[in-house]
């Protein structure tokens, strides 16, 4: 490398250019940089996987740990505003220096080995906790599993939320593949978590190949609702009493369950108590996930891509209560199920806003407001941007009216900065 980049922005635009493709599935080339490093794992560490509810999941993970006061890494992606959302210690966001040199030492054992703009960022994100006194480490899986590059760190608890159709172009066309893909992430031996109310075959039955120490939802552990409260059971009992994730939405109660069940599979080695459950339900954040706005005309935020997440909110829009017009500021990547989430969303929208998104994959307004006309949408406009969108929709609705922007992180993000002023 003649100019070597010293920023971080000079870093993301660097790793971008090191691969052809953005997404190559496959662990040789990330793991030989991985052994050139010579990266171990020091603590604990979990690793969560799944089509919908990682990102809740990971959430609930860190807040609960951090309220225990364990010293926690966590990684996940995408982001929605900056890059340094990624890679979490203690809570908070790693300084632009701390990444800009962590994708330093990566990039001087990288040699002539190609990679993707995740794996570097993975490698760069492990490189970060390396250097730090860390008592757990949560990752984030990035595509299916089996062939992530954060399946190369071998997890002491692995947990797969959901399994539903999503990237099928690289993980297969039904169900079944891509539960078997997901369960690449299991380990023989060790505590496996299943958060999915009906899992796949292959799911099941690679973990018994394999001698996973399987727990699934609904068998090894679970959720009852009671009241204004809920209960957690699983292999060691019952935990009572627990408030409402702060987290919005009708999955959340899975997500809390399946953090619990992997928290108790590692309870021998990072034990948590009753009260640090409490705080860390009643304290997790996480943007974008059916994050509602206060004011007039309500705001809405779900990153929802995909027919699974779709239904999901359009279940959870259904029991917000009363609005006169429900306008979707609506953007998604041309390689996603276009078609399904619209599907799924139609009986909850009045309004269609379609805004395009850029770079290679992503789908212009008019493409959009194709799609949707061929689902028989017929109240709809394409805009070039989300922002653009969200300021119309802004303009028209009315007070009790409701604005859900979604389909895509690249959707929200935008209408996150609208909302901060940026332009």
């Amino acid at each position: 490398m003649t100019d070597r980049p010293r920023t971080l922005a000079d870093w993301l635009t660097y790793i971008e250019r090191q691969h052809a493709r953005a997404i190559d599935l496959g662990l040789e080339r990330v793991a030989a940089v991985k052994a050139r490093r010579g990266q171990a794992r020091s603590c604990p560490l979990i690793l969560v996987g799944g089509t919908n509810g990682k990102g809740s999941t990971c959430a609930l993970l860190e807040r609960i740990l951090l309220c225990a006061g364990y010293r926690v890494g966590l990684y996940t992606s995408p982001h929605l505003l900056r890059y340094n959302e990624r890679v979490r210690v203690a809570g908070r966001p790693v300084a632009d220096e701390v990444l800009a040199d962590g994708f330093a030492r990566v990039e001087a054992a990288r040699g002539d080995t190609p990679l993707t703009y995740f794996e570097f960022g993975t490698l760069a994100a492990w490189e970060v906790f390396g250097a730090l006194a860390l008592d757990v480490v949560i990752l984030e899986v990035g595509l299916g599993g089996r062939l992530d590059a954060t399946n190369l760190y071998d997890a002491d608890v692995a947990v797969v939320t959901t399994v539903d159709l999503d990237h099928m172009d690289f993980l297969g066309p039904t169900r079944e593949d891509i539960g078997f893909e997901k369960a690449g992430i299991f380990r023989p031996g060790r505590p496996a978590v299943c958060g999915d109310p009906a899992p796949p075959a292959r799911l099941l039955e690679h973990a018994k190949g394999i001698g996973a120490d399987l727990r699934l939802l609904g068998r090894d552990f679970g959720c009852r609702r009671l009241d204004l409260q809920w209960q957690f059971w699983g292999r060691n009992g019952k935990k009572s009493g627990l408030a409402h994730p702060a987290l919005r939405g009708a999955n959340q109660l899975a997500n809390a369950a399946c953090a619990l069940a992997a928290l108790e599979a590692l309870g021998e080695r990072v034990p948590v108590a009753m009260q640090d459950i409490r705080r860390g339900l009643a304290e997790v954040e996480l943007p974008g996930r059916f994050q509602v706005l206060p004011g007039k005309p309500a705001v809405v935020l779900d990153v929802a891509h995909n027919p699974q997440a779709a239904r999901v909110l359009a279940e959870d829009l259904g029991h917000q209560g009363f609005f006169g017009r429900t306008w979707a500021v609506f953007g998604m990547l041309a390689d996603k199920d276009v078609a399904g989430v619209i599907e799924a969303m139609k009986p909850r929208v009045d309004r269609w806003l379609a805004c395009g998104l850029e770079g290679p994959r992503g789908l212009s307004g008019e493409g959009l407001a194709e799609r949707l006309r061929a689902a028989g949408v017929a109240e709809v406009r394409p805009f070039p941007s989300p922002a653009a969108a969200f300021r119309q929709a802004k303009e028209s609705a009315g007070e009790d009216d409701r604005i859900v922007a979604f389909g895509s992180f690249l959707t929200v993000a935008q209408v996150m900065r609208c909302l901060a002023g940026d332009p």
